[in-house]
C-alpha cells in the first residue's frame, strides 16, 4: 500500500464501535483500537496523511454487515477494509435466541467477501480472529461458547488465506496475556476489551499489517 493518503475502513460490532459518535460529520474513532492505531500510525506517518474511518456498530453479526455494505464501505471505496466480527452470531446461538437458529456465518462472510472482491477490487482485506476469555457473560456456558468461537477463527483464518487478506491472530495474543494477570483485566466481561485489551488488539494488528503487502507508507 506504498504511496500517499490512504482510506483504512474499519468494521465489525461493539469491539470496533467502541462509543464512536454517530453525529453527521464526526471524525471521532471511538475510544478503543481504531483510535489507538490511528493515532500510533497517523503521528509515525503524518506526511503520507492516511484516512483512518469507523464504522463498527454494536451488536452486529456478519450478516448485518452484508446488510449495510453499500452504505458503510463500498460507497466509501476505501484501499483497504479491516473486519472484526464473529461474538455476536456466537451469542446468538448460544443463548438460543431467535436469530440463532441457524448458523450464517462463513455463508454471509463468503457473500460480503465476494462482493468487496467483485466491486472493489483492488481494495485490501484484513480480517481480524474473533476472540474471547472465560470472565463476565463467557463463563456460563464456556465450552460451548469456546466451540463456536474456535470453529469461527478456523473460518477466518481460511478465508483469510483464500482472499488473500491479511489475517490477524487475537485469541493466543489473549490467552498468553491471560497467563500475566486475570481475563477480565483485559476483557472486561469475557468480550470487550478494557484499556489494555484495545491496546493489544492495536499492536497485533500494526504488527501483522505493516509487515504485510498492505503496509502503509
Amino acid at each position: 500500500m506504498a504511496g500517499k493518503g490512504k482510506t483504512i475502513l474499519f468494521q465489525g460490532d461493539s469491539i470496533t464501535d467502541a462509543g464512536r459518535p454517530r453525529e453527521e460529520g464526526s471524525s471521532s474513532l471511538g475510544q478503543g483500537y481504531v483510535n489507538l492505531i490511528a493515532g500510533k500510525l497517523g503521528y509515525e506517518l503524518a506526511e503520507s496523511r492516511h484516512r483512518f474511518v469507523n464504522r463498527g456498530i454494536g451488536g452486529n453479526r456478519v450478516s448485518d454487515l452484508y446488510a449495510r455494505w453499500n452504505e458503510d464501505a463500498i460507497h466509501l471505496r476505501p484501499d483497504a477494509i479491516s473486519i472484526l466480527i464473529g461474538v455476536n452470531d456466537a451469542w446468538r446461538i448460544v443463548r438460543k435466541l431467535p436469530e440463532g437458529a441457524t448458523d450464517r456465518f462463513e455463508r454471509a462472510y463468503r457473500h460480503l467477501l465476494d462482493e468487496t472482491k467483485e466491486i472493489l477490487p483492488d481494495a485490501g482485506l484484513i480480517l481480524c480472529e474473533p476472540f474471547l476469555l472465560q470472565a463476565g457473560i463467557a463463563v456460563e456456558g464456556w465450552e460451548e461458547w469456546r466451540s463456536h468461537l474456535d470453529g469461527y477463527r478456523r473460518i477466518v483464518s481460511t478465508l483469510a488465506e483464500q482472499y488473500g487478506a491479511v489475517f490477524v491472530a487475537l485469541q493466543e495474543p489473549f490467552d498468553q496475556a491471560a497467563l500475566r494477570t486475570n481475563p477480565s483485566y483485559w476483557l472486561r466481561d469475557g468480550v470487550h476489551p478494557t484499556a489494555a485489551g484495545h491496546e493489544l488488539i492495536a499492536r497485533e494488528w500494526i504488527g501483522a499489517v505493516q509487515r504485510s503487502p498492505l503496509a502503509l507508507s
